[in-house]
């Protein structure tokens, strides 16, 4: 379900990202009013070295964005969007609606598999597998140099579930990030839909130039999906990305965003890259939530959610285990959720106690948009 929402955001976005790679594009947008973007993704902290498919771990929690990136900025003073009570109004609308009133906590489907891998990981050029089936080749995706370019991905890696198949590779050594949407092996060689590489990571700000990237925002979702080791140590962090079933119109987004899928008309939908914390005041530790949601309503506070996609549902990303299971044999996630499904992690989370933030809040002067 949450696969098909985001294959229609990616083809939609693919539409566009036309505008970015060929001519003529900008006037087929116009007529079509379809939006620049693509597709979606995220991070994680377990790393097979690349002959042995063992895990490794590089941090024990936290993002590989560093302290100026848009992942670990505290939001508590920030000012407010003037029109806040309607968004978060909103947001809270489209949880208590939909499956129970129960927002998704996307660990076993629809999360992504991120490796963390050590230098001597063998690269490989990755294919296009070409799904949008166009018939031109966007710039600056293969060849020498580009995003599909010598991608350090181990061999046995395993995409997250789900019709996303999504895998984040990172490499500490060079500094690089990349997001793979629709990975796939077939026939010895890896393939992917979509994606893009962030190079110098450590002082990115945390998205995608360009229309790559695997999320429809252009955020670099490896930055706020909530890790395995987040969750271990009781702590979160950094920001945390937040999808939505219905976001503003596709030309209306905030900084940090660089795009958006968004189809909402409505005067108090919440565009893509919108920051939406947690009410400071609120006692968390009052609440009667799972664990996990209590980690994830601090982190809220401090730090806040990132709008960065449109899904099936309302929905935090976690990092998808199959990397640790492959490597030790254990879901670690069974154990930290102690039982609860996935879909009733975040049971009771008071969604109508968020604040919006202003458009664009936190954009340097020297932004790219």
């Amino acid at each position: 379900m949450f696969g098909t929402r985001r294959l229609f955001a990616a083809l939609t976005a693919v539409a566009a990202l036309t505008a970015v790679t060929a001519a003529g594009v900008e006037e087929a947008d116009a007529a079509t009013g379809r939006s620049p973007l693509v597709s979606r993704g995220s991070r994680a902290h377990a790393t097979p070295p690349a002959n042995t498919g063992a895990l490794s771990v590089l941090n024990p929690r936290g993002t590989m964005f560093g302290p100026a990136s848009v992942w670990r900025q505290d939001v508590r003073t920030a000012p407010l969007h003037a029109n806040s009570a309607a968004m978060v109004a909103n947001v809270a609308k489209q949880v208590a609606d939909h499956y129970g009133g129960v927002a998704a906590f996307n660990a076993h489907q629809y999360g992504t598999s991120v490796y963390t891998v050590p230098a001597n990981t063998p690269k490989v050029d990755v294919q296009w597998n070409n799904c949008f089936k166009w018939n031109w080749t966007p710039t600056g995706l293969l060849g020498p140099g580009g995003q599909f370019s010598q991608v350090p991905i181990p061999a046995n890696a395993i995409p997250a579930a789900g019709t996303d198949k999504q895998i984040t590779i990172y490499s500490p050594e060079t500094d690089q990030l990349w997001e793979l949407w629709i990975a796939e092996k077939v026939d010895g060689r890896w393939r992917a839909c979509w994606g893009g590489r962030i190079d110098r990571v450590s002082t990115n700000p945390g998205y995608f130039l360009g229309g790559f990237g695997v999320s429809a925002s252009g955020l670099a979702l490896a930055g706020g999906v909530i890790g395995i080791k987040d969750v271990q140590s009781g702590s979160i962090d950094h920001a945390m990305q937040l999808q939505l079933l219905e976001a503003a119109q596709w030309n209306n987004f905030s900084w940090p965003a660089q795009r958006s899928d968004g189809n909402g008309k409505t005067a108090d939908a919440v565009p893509e890259g919108t920051r939406l914390r947690l009410d400071p005041a609120l006692d968390v530790e009052s609440l009667p939530l799972h664990p996990i949601a209590k980690m994830v309503a601090r982190a809220a506070q401090k730090y806040g959610f990132i709008v960065t996609d449109r899904s099936g549902a309302v929905a935090v990303v976690a990092e998808a285990p199959g990397a640790a299971i492959q490597a030790t044999g254990v879901d670690p996630w069974k154990k930290l959720t102690g039982g609860t499904p996935d879909y009733a992690v975040m049971k009771g989370f008071p969604w109508d106690r968020l604040q919006a933030l202003p458009k664009d809040w936190g954009k340097p002067a020297n932004a790219p948009r």
